[in-house]
């Protein structure tokens, strides 16, 4: 005896509709997440032939430089003329331009300075993060789509359709996996890069305020 579940026609019916009319989303989407990545690419070599390298080294000299700096006028001297990325200069020149406020108002300034930093790195990363999670996602959403038209047309012996349909589902898969793959790469060198660079400016910044604190 066939037992049949009420409205089942009407439910798959209407799932089917909706995993269809996806179809071309997921494609456009997946499309621009391919687009981003490779311009991601591009700017990841562009920063990394600009970019400066500070040595371990270069970071301790500074900070004996500063630790022996007997003025704000010198501290100032110092950063200005280091080998510093300009970004890491402006944030160590606003603190030393804060020297007036009190110790807890210029940690506070420093504090915020550094969590400034922080938050443009996060923003540099989100991109990235977010094609390399939902990336494989939406390709495997590219390939299970269009499998359901081509096992239609494989019963019905449509062939071409049925190609069609494997075509549109590898080219997916393809493209989410490429894009997500090559955006993790992406984003492990990134963030390898920012974490040295505000570990450094995290340095740079302690030594600086202490010095001073003592000035």
């Amino acid at each position: 005896m066939n037992t049949t579940i009420p409205y089942t026609n009407l439910i798959t019916g209407t799932m089917d509709v909706i995993s269809q009319s996806l179809t071309i989303p997921v494609l456009i989407i997946l499309s621009i997440m391919f687009i981003i990545t490779v311009v991601m690419l591009g700017m990841v070599i562009s920063e990394y032939t600009s970019r400066k390298k500070v040595s371990v080294e270069t970071i301790s000299k500074l900070i004996y430089d500063i630790n022996n700096a007997i003025s704000i006028y010198e501290l100032e001297t110092i950063v200005t003329n280091s080998e510093l990325p300009k970004s890491q200069k402006d944030v160590l020149n606003n603190i030393i331009q804060s020297h007036t406020l009190s110790e807890t108002s210029r940690e506070a300034l420093a504090r915020r300075l550094v969590e400034t930093e922080e938050e443009k790195t996060e923003n540099t990363l989100r991109k990235t993060d977010i094609i390399t999670k939902i990336g494989p996602t939406l390709g495997l959403m590219g390939t299970l789509i269009p499998m359901g038209p081509g096992l239609a047309a494989l019963g019905a012996g449509d062939i071409t359709t049925l190609a069609q349909s494997l075509t549109v589902a590898f080219d997916t898969t393809i493209v989410g996996i490429g894009s997500g793959a090559l955006a993790y790469v992406l984003s492990k060198v990134r963030r390898g890069w920012y974490e040295h660079y505000l570990s450094d400016l995290d340095a740079l910044t302690d030594a600086l305020l202490d010095k001073m604190g003592r000035l």
